[in-house]
């Protein structure tokens, strides 16, 4: 191993470890495992490259030459491999972590899982161009042309970006997801902001659209550590958090305390305008350091603010609101099971062309 560049300010280790072990996730609808080479012709199998044109901005063929190469980079990081030697590699050092999206799922109600044919796999998700520098990376999903809108990313991204924001070793330690969406995909965008990804620029005729014959632009959107909720981007679409996935824990505690801020700001704030006086220094705030170093009920108690009760439901939420359910805790065997969920009929009966 060579040592780790450390900032000069914070003594902070900025650059990424020369091995990676890629985890397990499991979702509700989907369970993701670490890609390998040999799921590649799966994704022809699956027309996985159908419509990239409106989806990603890419030609069917650029887009299977960038999936082939992300899924040898993460592997080659898997095997200990240094960008220059796997052949493969990235001059800055940017690294990727490819996982198979795996489901078990029959939507067509045929009494036979829908991707048997391909070992169950039906696409894959992508963390691209970490950076441990600026501990930034881009999340990217592709599907089967027949697993598209049926709610399969809306699973599997929340608990990929739980990972990719937890502190480490637990996660990646990312400061921020961003993704990248042709404006013509104005689906993709409406689910990325129900997910807590924000409009952040937008490179102008970055792309071309042989169907329009005319160049589009491409949006670039993005989501910090300090303003994603890990909670509220699965209830937007009424999953559950799985306490056992990895990050898990940490972001949580991470999320609790930050809870934990905004609710003091604010009735400091409140108190500082009834007195006429501000004194939001008379209690020292701690720092987003200090959440990594104790629990959800440990940050909630050290602020002063209610415990959680009972049955495992916090007090209050990001909003600074209070009285809202949580969905945590969700033990891995309190998962949702109904027949009647959405996710288990959408799409039933029916195949897509290609997302919208």
């Amino acid at each position: 191993m060579t040592e780790h560049t450390e900032t000069a300010e914070t003594g902070l280790r900025r650059d990424l470890p020369e091995r990676i072990v890629i985890p397990p996730i499991r979702g509700e609808m989907v369970h993701l495992r670490p890609a390998t080479v040999e799921d590649l012709p799966k994704l022809d199998e699956l027309e996985a490259y159908s419509g990239a044109t409106k989806i990603t901005g890419k030609d069917e063929n650029a887009e299977r030459a960038v999936v082939h190469a992300w899924v040898r980079r993460s592997v080659a990081w898997t095997q200990g491999q240094a960008p220059t030697e796997s052949g493969v590699g990235d001059p800055e050092s940017r690294r990727t972590m490819a996982w198979a999206l795996l489901t078990d799922a029959d939507h067509d109600a045929d009494h036979v899982v829908d991707a048997a044919a391909t070992g169950n796999v039906i696409g894959m998700i992508f963390l691209i161009d970490i950076d441990g520098w600026s501990r930034s990376a881009r999340i990217q999903v592709i599907l089967g042309k027949d697993y598209r809108g049926r709610g399969y990313s809306r699973d599997a991204m929340p608990r990929v970006m739980t990972y990719g924001f937890a502190p480490e070793p637990a996660g990646l330690g990312m400061h921020r997801i961003w993704v990248a969406v042709p404006e013509q995909n104005s689906r993709a965008v409406s689910v990325y902001q129900s997910l807590g990804f924000e409009p952040s620029g937008t490179s102008r005729d970055a792309l071309w659209d042989p169907v329009s014959g005319k160049y589009q632009d491409l949006i670039v959107m993005d989501t910090l550590v300090d303003e994603y909720d890990p909670i509220r981007s699965l209830d937007a679409f009424g999953m559950h958090v799985i306490e056992d996935n990895p990050g898990v824990r940490e972001a949580l505690s991470a999320r609790e305390h930050s809870i934990a801020i905004r609710q003091r700001t604010a009735d400091a704030a409140a108190a500082a305008g009834a007195r006429g006086e501000a004194d939001a220094d008379a209690r020292p705030e701690p720092t987003r350091d200090d959440a990594h170093r104790m629990s959800p009920d440990e940050a909630r108690e050290r602020l002063g603010l209610p415990p959680k009760r009972a049955d495992g439901t916090a007090g209050t939420h990001a909003s600074g609101e209070t009285d809202e359910e949580s969905n945590w805790p969700y033990g891995q065997n309190e998962r949702k099971t109904s027949k009647e969920a959405w996710w288990r009929t959408l799409g039933r009966g029916r195949k897509r062309e290609m997302e919208k």
